[in-house]
């Protein structure tokens, strides 16, 4: 079948970047630097609300992620796809959104050009099967984590602005019926590609994403939802909304909500921390759907994976924000003058430094690990929850020493790293939002 430029751009790149000729030439960094800004241009942001959702074909089938050839042995070695990918992602993360941080936490939300760059790179068509003019499906959990890793190293909030659409697409290529991933998944492929989220997180104390409040009712042939949903990245300008609600059946489900639904209401959310993300709050409030809103249709989706998975990108991108602040108190330390010698002479702040990255490597080894069990189909509940605690204990104590290591610097704006400990925090309470 015929495949649209941006999809065979991606192929092309892909089949290239895994050429050993690469590397006999010296154009490995050339052709990394191609694959995030060579095809910038042509693409625009898509407008919330003034696209229609309809299928442009029909499918026989779903497409689902092609099944892992992965052996028993746990490898880290990224392969040569996987490698450039992250790459090119960091190269993103250090070039933009690294700059644009402070600015766009202070605004609450993301340049819409730095997201109509990210949108460039292709990610989210990555999830898109190539009867829909996608790449093919290869976005793996693995890839997934690696990529979110290397972005939020620039910014965690940017990052998850970036990413926010991608987790849409991974649910519908994992879920979504024919129906479904013509109508919603498609789009992902094309020239502009729409901005879409997860909604999970409920206001209320000790939320349990698998007690749900927001429910869903059977009525008049579809569906009538009622409910809140909070910190939902990107609200202000996202097309259409997964958002998870107790079924008829007294079970999790997610159903598809379009940005033009009526009794949806969507307006600002800041948090503390997450800010760049454009967080916002959706009011359900009798909101009809049809019988087609729901994910995966009557059998629903496998929402236990759902979150797992939402979990585990929390992981990967808590962990790119806890390497940045590594990589900013080292330097420091060694920089910073106290006494008469740097401040990373002295045990209690050189045993911070430790700690740090002794914290991150466990938590990257776990994420690591979850991802690779679940691309290789094999249970991986268990491994999620990890990452959940390590994240939440951890997570927010990294970002609390690495502004204690900076003293009355790490209070202000000035540094990063009052921002970061403020992003970490969030990592360690958000549920849903984005998926790998």
């Amino acid at each position: 079948m015929a495949r649209n430029p941006m999809g065979l751009g991606i192929a092309a790149l892909r089949r290239l970047g895994g050429s050993p000729l690469l590397d006999r030439w010296g154009l490995r960094d050339a052709m990394q630097r191609l694959v995030f800004q060579g095809s910038r241009g042509g693409f625009a942001a898509a407008t919330a609300g003034n696209r229609a959702f309809k299928a442009v074909r029909r499918l026989g089938s779903p497409g689902r992620p092609p099944a892992s050839t992965a052996g028993d042995l746990f490898d880290l070695t990224p392969d040569d796809d996987q490698a450039m990918l992250r790459d090119a992602a960091a190269r993103f993360a250090d070039e933009r959104l690294g700059p644009a941080a402070a600015a766009a936490d202070g605004a609450c939300a993301a340049p819409p050009e730095l997201l109509s760059e990210a949108a460039a790179l292709g990610l989210a068509a990555l999830s898109v099967p190539e009867e829909l003019d996608g790449a093919g499906g290869e976005h793996s959990p693995v890839t997934g984590a690696l990529i979110a890793e290397a972005l939020a190293r620039g910014d965690m909030g940017l990052a998850l602005a970036c990413l926010a659409p991608v987790g849409a697409a991974n649910a519908l290529l994992r879920w979504g019926d024919p129906d479904q991933q013509a109508a919603y998944l498609a789009p992902f492929a094309g020239d502009e590609p729409p901005a879409a989220a997860l909604a999970v997180t409920e206001p209320r104390p000790l939320f349990d994403p698998l007690r749900l409040d927001t429910a869903a009712e059977v009525k008049g042939g579809g569906y009538v939802l009622d409910g809140t949903k909070c910190l939902v990245p990107r609200a202000a300008d996202a097309e259409f909304f997964l958002v998870a609600a107790r079924g008829p059946d007294g079970a999790p489900g997610v159903f598809v909500v379009e940005r033009d639904t009526r009794g949806l209401t969507v307006e600002p959310d800041p948090g503390m921390g997450l800010r760049a993300a454009g967080t916002g709050r959706l009011s359900l409030k009798k909101a009809r759907l049809p019988a087609t809103a729901r994910l995966g249709g009557e059998a629903g989706c496998d929402y236990a994976a759902l979150i797992a998975l939402s979990r585990l990108a929390w992981g990967a991108l808590a962990t790119g924000t806890a390497q940045a602040v590594l990589d900013y108190v080292g330097p420091y330390a060694n920089e910073r003058q106290a006494f008469g010698e740097p401040i990373s002479h002295r045990q209690g702040v050189a045993f911070m430094i430790s700690d740090i990255a002794i914290e991150l490597n466990g938590l990257r080894l776990a994420v690591w690990r979850a991802a690779a069990r679940a691309a290789a189909g094999r249970d991986f509940a268990r491994e999620a929850a990890l990452v959940q605690r390590l994240v939440a204990r951890h997570g927010a104590g990294i970002g609390s020493r690495g502004v204690q290591i900076l003293g009355g610097h790490g209070f202000v704006k000035e540094h990063p790293v009052e921002r970061w400990y403020r992003d970490l925090r969030g990592a360690g309470v958000m549920e849903g939002g984005v998926m790998i």
